[in-house]
């Protein structure tokens, strides 16, 4: 039996390589042979334990693309040498919001590479096969890397309602939130203003087409954004998600405005709620994505809205994990890949 190098999250702050026999495909799944493996800031949180959903230990590895090369029995509409994308949510398909459609809500939801027994930090996985995009001819495997990441906020943008024509504020330009930028660009958003604490990713932001950007740790950030945009922010996107964030995208989207929750929150925090009753201000959350949401992030990429140069900023082979998640939180990159 083949051996399949997998990483391993053991601690807090630790991970190690571990050899293991290739997994098998049970009915109904499919074993993927690895290109690419994002890491995200839920893994890099997750790591340092501060994410309050993934427990340790925990396989990472969620942004997953490869090449199928095993079918387990029972799979149909699914070939062997197709290059593919994984959704990463596993739902159930019985509960209310699977059956409405809503499946990234399920009730029994399960998380491939966030605390399932599977993840794409490895050689090879299995995942179920309902779980899988089939990648564009036309796309690299560069360019299909990012279709998992951009799916957040395109749902985010979606979620919040029509953007064309209306002013939007962006916080927090680490990966999720410029790529909300091109989301915001794609639907015809009239104006937008993207924050960051530190000037590369502030630099950042105007290459890949911000109109302005806001120090996020200048006094006053909201009254700055506001005067930036010329008026109120109709909707804000908080890519960031710790209190002063959010208290200041309420403040941003006085009076009237959508604040959309894109972050993952690392612990609860108060909310000025009169203000947001007395001032009508809609508080939206956003989680994750469903199959529509790829589809359109595909479409954004063949159409060259996102580019993978403009994004994939370092790549490390895949026993080199643990320098890449310090790569992806040192704030010298955007976006950081893993290639086994």
């Amino acid at each position: 039996m083949s051996t399949n190098r997998r990483v391993v999250v053991t601690a807090v702050e630790a991970m190690e390589l571990r050899e293991e026999p290739t997994p098998e495909p049970a009915p109904g799944e499919v074993r993927v042979r690895t290109t690419y493996i994002g890491v995200c800031g839920s893994d890099t949180h997750a790591y340092h334990g501060r994410h309050p959903f993934i427990p340790i230990p925990y396989l990472p590895g969620h942004e997953a693309t490869g090449v199928v090369e095993a079918l387990g029995d029972g799979v149909h509409g699914v070939e062997i040498g197709a290059r593919v994308v994984v959704e990463p949510t596993l739902p159930c398909w019985e509960c209310k919001p699977c059956r409405n459609g809503h499946e990234n809500l399920c009730e029994n939801l399960q998380f491939f590479g966030c605390g399932y027994p599977q993840g794409g930090m490895a050689d090879a996985f299995v995942i179920r096969a309902d779980r899988l995009h089939g990648i564009p001819d036309n796309l690299s495997d560069l360019d299909a890397a990012l279709i998992e990441p951009l799916s957040t906020p395109v749902h985010a943008a979606r979620l919040s309602g029509p953007l064309n024509g209306r002013t939007v504020a962006i916080l927090g330009a680490g990966t999720i939130g410029l790529l909300m930028l091109a989301v915001a660009r794609w639907s015809g958003a009239a104006r937008v203003v993207v924050t960051d604490r530190l000037p590369a990713k502030r630099e950042a932001a105007l290459r890949l087409g911000a109109d302005a950007v806001v120090d996020a740790a200048a006094p006053e950030v909201a009254a700055r954004v506001r005067a930036a945009l010329g008026e109120s922010a109709d909707v804000v996107f908080d890519c960031v998600a710790v209190k002063a964030t959010t208290l200041a995208a309420i403040e941003m989207a006085l009076k009237g405005g959508t604040v959309v929750i894109v972050g993952v929150p690392a612990t609860d925090f108060e909310l000025p709620v009169r203000i947001i009753q007395d001032q009508q201000i809609r508080i939206q959350g956003s989680a994750t994505y469903v199959p529509q949401d790829y589809a359109t992030a595909i479409e954004m990429i063949q159409a060259g809205a996102v580019c993978s140069d403009d994004y994939i900023t370092g790549e490390y082979p895949l026993e080199q994990a643990a320098q890449a998640f310090d790569a992806s939180t040192s704030g010298e990159h955007i976006k950081v890949l893993i290639r086994p």
